[in-house]
């Protein structure tokens, strides 16, 4: 399958494996950026071009010729604005959009991704939605600091369990939906192969480290202090213990054998996540 295939979200964590992947296939891979010129300087065979969902003037130059489409809603995005873009986006041509949506979206009417699931459902183009757990990569993003300064798994999560997945994995299913015929007008749950809990997550990382990684259970009040110690942003703390609030009712444990079925292989496991990412976790 040939034409060009626009990556929104393409310097995040799943949109810039997206990108790395999809470079062996055969179509022409264009680059939404709000910086093309420093996307252009990290190389590749990827064309970047000038983007922000905030600023429709650069719409027009990012959809021309686009066939097919990876859409990532910016936290920062409203839903409005990303299904004005999506409108935009049919209008000129596109005729297949994977969307990265979350693990039971379709279910619960107050996520954006709910609403976004279903104007691509009504819209005049196939679409795929990538319903994804919560990443592994967030332990090597946003929960690093708790790993290397204090050999601490420091998520609110009680004792419940959730079916990480490996950010690399989504992509892959999000390529063959973009390169392959037969993903059109499919949901596909991702997830890793197995739920763990964080003390079975804090087991990996020690087995991986040499050095023991605790999960002190914290509360979701210590877990807000200290996220607001480092200056993470009230409203990424106020997502992340929606999230982990879930799980702690013990609602994020599902998992799925979508992504084995789509990729014909398992999902990587935990263990081969961290293994992978040793390097990052040292002190």
């Amino acid at each position: 399958m040939t034409g060009t295939v626009l990556v929104t979200g393409a310097t995040g964590t799943v949109g810039s494996a997206v990108v790395d992947q999809i470079a062996d296939r055969p179509v022409h891979v264009r680059v939404a950026t709000r910086h093309p010129s420093q996307a252009a300087a990290s190389g590749g065979e990827s064309e970047p071009v000038e983007f922000d969902f905030e600023r429709p003037e650069t719409w027009g130059t990012t959809l021309a010729d686009v066939d097919r489409l990876f859409l990532v809603r910016p936290p920062s995005v409203g839903v409005d604005r990303l299904q004005e873009f999506v409108d935009a986006a049919v209008r000129v041509g596109v005729e297949h959009v994977v969307y990265l949506s979350v693990l039971g979206a379709e279910r619960n009417p107050l996520l954006p991704h709910y609403r976004m699931e279903r104007h691509l459902e009504r819209a005049d183009v196939a679409y795929t939605f990538l319903r994804a757990a919560n990443f592994m990569q967030n332990f090597s993003e946003i929960h690093r600091p708790d790993v290397v300064e204090h050999d601490q798994i420091y998520v609110p999560a009680g004792d419940g369990e959730t079916g990480f997945v490996d950010a690399r994995d989504v992509a892959a299913v999000g390529v063959a939906a973009l390169t392959d015929p037969g993903h059109e007008n499919a949901a596909y749950d991702v997830t890793g192969p197995a739920a763990l809990d964080c003390y079975e997550v804090a087991d990996a990382f020690t087995a991986a480290l040499d050095r023991r990684i605790a999960y002190p259970n914290p509360s979701i009040l210590q877990f807000a202090r200290r996220m607001r110690s480092r200056d993470v942003p009230s409203r990424l703390v106020g997502v992340m213990v929606v999230l982990y609030t879930v799980t702690r009712l013990g609602l994020s444990g599902r998992v799925s054998d979508d992504a084995e079925r789509v990729l014909d292989r398992k999902p990587n496991s935990f263990r081969t996540f961290v293994a992978d990412h040793t390097d990052c976790f040292r002190r």
